[in-house]
């Protein structure tokens, strides 16, 4: 949907006016009418009735070209048949027994069988349960007290992961949060190898370093993989857990994840997303000397006190069966490659878009990832060389709910494309020839018409 003679704000509201009445009911029940923090967008988030494969469709019938993805779980596009047929049978079958079932074997199976790392396999309801239960792991494995974590990394909203992420970049306790615990973890700088090296010879105490290995946000600040190979090779000398938070990229960088696909095996590594099948669902997995802490009858017999685990929606039958026939598709298939090889070239077509514009933006990203460089500074970037680690401070520190990215997103939700507010996407499996013509053709419309508001210099 192109309307030249508009804004992009007055065109968004005239097209979804269904979706301000759902937002406005929304914002007398919800804190900002909001029930996921990244769903936030001004003037309301559009509000959505239906999807298939790469697309969906809203209250008011637009359709748009999905790189939301269901925040990233839905690698095999949306409502794939295959996966709905499990989903239904098990609906069928019941939605929680209360009790241990075959189901959640068959996924613990296929998770030990494509992800390097998983010796053993903890069943959680959430990424954030997952890297929670790590850290705890972790400390209780080693008996020391901190974790080093880098500045922009997300792994979940708990209070030792609370800052650092979008704010409190000093490592300083978020609201709510208690300063000790804030205390016990050490923020870092991606690929800083000094600077790694120096808070391992500071820090004799420390018991686990955490990192989303493809880097911040899926790549949009990317780690260079000999980063990766350093910090595996100090945290083994230093007797660290090294602790990989796979939740975005376990079964989409590759069926084995990213340590698969670089040949760098963690102690641990925390799933999510992919996982269930874009279900609700968790896991923690790694060496079994280490989950260990967590079985009855081995630390009965070390005389260690066992960490305690519950969870009501631990393993549920429903997500355990999403979970199953989304993991036996992506091990028997090359949907991670197919998702891949199309991110790779839309990238490559969205930058010549910018050159042919003479727009100094980039688009970036790896595996099946991509994300939109609006260039804050007006630095004199070439699209299609742009290094995002050398931007990686000035990414960091800039808001993801204003200024030119939230402009941006609005522009390709006029025009039938929709992205988080990074402006970033994942790709699955289904997005095709149709999807990457319309989303060239979106972001060509989209970069036309700030120039045209004087949004972007001509």
């Amino acid at each position: 949907m192109s309307l030249p003679n508009d804004t992009l704000s007055a065109a968004y509201e005239a097209m979804t006016p269904g979706s301000a009445r759902l937002a406005a009911k929304a914002r007398e029940l919800f804190p900002s009418g909001l029930t996921h923090d990244s769903r936030h967008f001004d003037p309301y988030p559009i509000y959505v009735t239906k999807a298939q494969g790469p697309v969906k469709w809203d209250v008011d019938g637009n359709k748009y070209v999905d790189y939301f993805g269901g925040h990233g779980s839905l690698l095999l596009g949306h409502n794939h048949p295959e996966v709905m047929t499990a989903v239904h049978a098990a609906f069928d079958r019941g939605t929680h027994f209360g009790a241990c079932h075959e189901t959640e074997i068959l996924w613990a199976e296929l998770v030990t069988q494509m992800i390097p790392s998983a010796e053993r396999v903890r069943f959680t309801s959430s990424g954030t349960e997952a890297t929670l239960m790590a850290l705890r792991l972790a400390r209780a494995f080693t008996g020391r007290s901190k974790v080093v974590r880098f500045r922009g990394h997300f792994h979940g909203w708990h209070d030792h992961m609370a800052s650092g992420y979008s704010n409190h970049f000093d490592g300083s306790a978020t609201a709510g949060v208690l300063e000790g615990i804030a205390d016990h973890v050490l923020m870092a700088d991606p690929n800083d190898e000094a600077g790694i090296e120096r808070l391992f010879s500071d820090h004799k105490d420390i018991a686990a370093l955490i990192l989303e290995p493809t880097g911040a946000s899926f790549g949009k600040m990317p780690i260079a993989p000999p980063f990766l190979t350093h910090l595996r090779d100090i945290t083994r000398q230093a007797g660290t857990i090294l602790i990989f938070d796979e939740v975005v990229t376990g079964f989409r960088v590759s069926s084995g994840g990213v340590q698969k696909a670089v040949g760098i095996t963690p102690d641990l590594t925390t799933l999510a997303k992919i996982l269930s099948g874009g279900l609700p669902g968790g896991a923690v997995v790694g060496r079994k000397d280490i989950l260990d802490l967590l079985d009855f009858k081995v630390t009965k017999a070390l005389g260690r006190e066992k960490i305690g685990h519950q969870g009501t929606f631990n393993a549920n039958p429903v997500s355990a069966a999403a979970g199953v026939a989304t993991l036996t598709i992506l091990k028997d298939s090359d949907a991670c490659e197919r998702a891949n090889a199309f991110a790779s070239t839309l990238r490559a077509n969205l930058n010549e878009v910018l050159e042919d514009e003479q727009v100094k933006w980039a688009v970036h990203g790896s595996y099946s990832g991509l994300h939109i460089f609006t260039n804050p500074d007006g630095d004199d970037i070439v699209p299609s060389k742009f290094d995002a680690a050398r931007y990686i401070p000035r990414i960091i520190d800039k808001s993801r709910h204003d200024g030119m990215p939230v402009k941006a997103r609005m522009g390709l939700l006029v025009n039938g494309v929709d992205v988080n507010t990074g402006p970033s996407g994942w790709v699955s499996a289904t997005h095709g020839a149709e999807e990457m013509a319309l989303t060239v053709e979106a972001f060509r419309a989209t970069i036309r018409s700030l120039k045209r508001e004087g949004e972007i210099g001509v």
